[in-house]
């Protein structure tokens, strides 16, 4: 049961990381957020590297990394740009929404089929969605969902979602062309590595933004590493499916520190809707 802590660890360094880039860095651009947690994770990741076997790997491999990291580049943009204009507890829960598309996206590219389990997760993660806003049925029934839509942080974490159901699809093909923890410490390098390379194309990127605060950055990349970490061990002693599913209760630790951390309204209506969609990711990775 070793997998169980350790993906509750990954969960919660995500929503640690999150939380330090919200409370720290939310007056740099997206790309910096970004940039500074990937920047100080990257000794880590090339020292993890020489202790990871390196297995057999093919042309469906590097196909996957070639077309998965430019849309994990979309993706993280637009994930730092939710979390930096928005309230955590209105973002962070859209994340769920990720395993729901994999449904589809795993169709497609795996020809996964979708069971009746699928279908319940789905609804109870739309549901949550719908309950995140519950307050505002009092003005219309259809509100909550188009406060969904009002709320920028909320649809471009649902962008983030459907393009990271594609990314993961990909990843778990990749995973099958060579091993967890190989994957996932190489893409890792590889997407830090094209997020800099980025650098002197942002015109309102600034070399001493990232190093202002040394500290913060620090501890940012220390559990983005600890994030990656946890993960590929999780990972590798259990089904994916299974690993995943536990720590999307990141959401759950989001809504959470929105609320001591940022002291975000209606956190129980938040906490609510939140908890519901967790009941969906779960019924999805453990049973669908």
């Amino acid at each position: 049961m070793l997998w169980f802590p350790l993906s509750l660890l990954a969960a919660l360094c995500q929503a640690v990381n999150d939380t330090i880039s919200k409370r720290f860095f939310s007056d740099l651009t997206p790309y910096e957020m970004g940039l500074i947690r990937l920047l100080y994770a990257l000794p880590y990741l090339f020292i993890g590297r020489f202790f990871i076997p390196q297995p057999s790997l093919d042309k469906t491999f590097w196909s996957c990394l070639a077309f998965g990291l430019p849309l994990e580049l979309v993706a993280f943009l637009c994930y730092m740009r939710a979390i930096k204009v928005s309230p955590l507890s209105l973002t962070v829960p859209f994340l769920a929404f990720t395993p729901a598309f994999v449904i589809l996206t795993g169709f497609l590219i795996l020809g996964e089929t979708l069971n009746s389990y699928g279908i319940i997760g789905i609804a109870l993660i739309v549901t949550g969605s719908y309950a995140l806003n519950l307050s505002s049925v009092k003005n219309e029934l259809l509100a909550p969902l188009k406060a969904i839509f009002r709320e920028q942080g909320s649809w471009l974490m649902i962008i983030t979602a459907l393009i990271y159901s594609l990314t993961a699809t990909l990843g778990k093909l990749a995973i099958q062309h060579s091993s967890p923890q190989f994957f996932a410490v190489t893409y890792f390098l590889f997407f830090a590595l094209l997020v800099m390379s980025l650098f002197p194309f942002m015109p309102k990127a600034r070399f001493a933004h990232l190093l202002r605060r040394p500290f913060v950055g620090a501890s940012s990349g220390i559990v983005l590493a600890a994030m990656i970490f946890s993960h590929t061990l999780a990972i590798s002693l259990v089904q994916a499916a299974y690993m995943i599913s536990v720590k999307r209760s990141s959401l759950i630790f989001g809504v959470l520190f929105g609320y001591i951390i940022f002291k975000e309204k209606k956190i129980k209506e938040r906490l609510f809707g939140a908890s519901i969609m967790m009941c969906g990711v779960l019924i999805i990775g453990l049973l669908g």
